[in-house]
């Protein structure tokens, strides 16, 4: 039986409320295209402006607010195209923006002069190695489960297998990649534990305490991240291929 939630946020509320309600949505409102500046405008409003789901839209910015809320069945309804549009905006993010700018805060504790450079250099080479599992992570998503998990649900829709996916249902399967989907936050977890036991500050500490504050946004946007694939995408995909495996 599905639980039943109630929202915080609802489509007529103005997004400038949102956002003094819970300052750490301006990452996920950003993430959708959304620039300030736009006035008293309810969320719906802002949707219609930008040419986004806003029935979507809100239930991204209620599941980031309030770790509790997470409608499985109202997340299952939205079309694939939805969900990794936002998850495929959600892997630039981190790349392109988030990760860079942890880097170069790093960079500027390892380049300063610090009592104990080896450590600090260290840490540097942890967390290049974290960035590129995570690259590697999204890539294989990108370039194999994305268009696979596409594949499937437009086969499942027009009822009919195309030669296209009969072959990659020969080599591939989502539950594939639900067993092989490595927990990267695993990694992050360790490098805010080696930062916060056992790295001496260094002058600035602010930097550091900066450091770190990023790299907890980090760690529980990618929480949801991962609920959003493990318990959406996978499941309604598996769901659609065993009925196109069962036909077939």
């Amino acid at each position: 039986m599905y639980k039943t939630y109630t929202m915080i946020f609802q489509k007529q509320q103005k997004l400038a409320d949102v956002i003094h309600k819970d300052y750490n949505l301006l990452r996920i409102i950003n993430r959708f295209g959304i620039k300030l500046g736009f006035g008293d405008k309810s969320i719906a409003e802002v949707c219609l402006m930008n040419n986004i789901n806003t029935d979507f839209f809100i239930e991204i910015l209620n599941i980031f607010h309030d770790h509790s809320y997470f409608p499985k069945r109202n997340l299952k309804a939205f079309s694939m195209e939805t969900i990794i549009s936002y998850l495929s905006k959600t892997h630039s993010h981190y790349i392109d923006t988030i990760l860079p700018e942890i880097e170069s805060m790093i960079k500027l504790v390892v380049d300063c002069k610090a009592t104990d450079k080896p450590a600090y250099s260290m840490i540097f080479k942890f967390f290049n190695d974290y960035r590129m599992e995570m690259r590697e992570h999204v890539r294989r998503e990108e370039e194999i489960v994305f268009p696979f998990s596409f594949l499937i649900e437009e086969s499942f829709v027009n009822g009919s297998v195309s030669e296209n996916l009969r072959a990659k249902l020969n080599e591939f399967s989502i539950s594939d990649y639900y067993r092989d989907h490595e927990d990267i936050e695993e990694k992050l977890f360790d490098l805010k534990n080696i930062i916060i036991k056992y790295l001496p500050e260094p002058d600035d500490n602010k930097v550091w305490h900066n450091i770190l504050n990023e790299l907890f946004l980090l760690e529980k946007d990618m929480n949801d991240h991962t609920r959003m694939e493990d318990l959406v995408m996978v499941p309604k995909i598996i769901e659609m291929e065993k009925k196109l495996r069962e036909d077939l």
